[in-house]
């Protein structure tokens, strides 16, 4: 479930939090923070573990993909929201965690055509540029993430203290022996 946050501060000083859905603009920190961020992390509700991932921020919204070949994010393609936090481009220290709403973009819409060429352009190591459009349509998802006006972290509610946690388990591990290496001594033998 979500956590607990505090209800969200006026950015305006009228009293009200501010509405994203198209009654106001979204505040400058959180467009100027995500757009300069290449990366932002995830967190998607019933999820241990934040996911990063890349992004393009367009239109006041966060756009991500995910699927077969893409990067993972679990659970969102079938989230209503998330929280996303986002990082300093220069310090990689986090700035401010805003909640999102998630949606989903059809292939062939008007919106499709709009956001998916940039994000092609962005993506790091395409290998099938010219296939990437298609196959997004076919077994990926591109999804939206749009601030709903909730900021769950920003100013003095950062956390103080390191969020770092222990790796995930993985089935790689560090070999026992150092392999042979020519010219190399052995241990304890004694200079000749």
């Amino acid at each position: 479930m979500w956590p607990v946050v505090p209800r969200p501060r006026s950015l305006s000083g009228s009293g009200r939090p501010w509405q994203a859905c198209g009654v106001a603009e979204v505040p400058s920190l959180i467009a100027e923070a995500t757009k300069k961020s290449d990366l932002v992390w995830l967190c998607v509700p019933g999820h241990s573990r934040p996911a990063a991932v890349w992004h393009v921020w367009r239109d006041d919204s966060a756009y991500v993909v995910t699927g077969e070949g893409e990067q993972p994010a679990p659970g969102l393609v079938d989230a209503a929201g998330c929280d996303v936090i986002v990082r300093s481009a220069d310090k990689g220290g986090r700035i401010v965690t805003w909640r999102a709403s998630v949606s989903r973009l059809t292939p062939g819409t008007e919106r499709w055509q709009e956001v998916v060429p940039g994000m092609l352009t962005a993506r790091l190591n395409l290998t099938d540029a010219a296939e990437a459009e298609q196959r997004w349509a076919r077994s990926c998802a591109v999804l939206r993430l749009t601030p709903t006006g909730e900021l769950v972290e920003a100013g003095s509610t950062l956390p103080t203290g390191s969020l770092a946690g222990p790796p995930p388990p993985s089935p790689a591990r560090t070999p026992t022996r150092v392999p042979f290496t020519l010219g190399r001594r052995r241990r304890g033998a004694e200079a000749s």
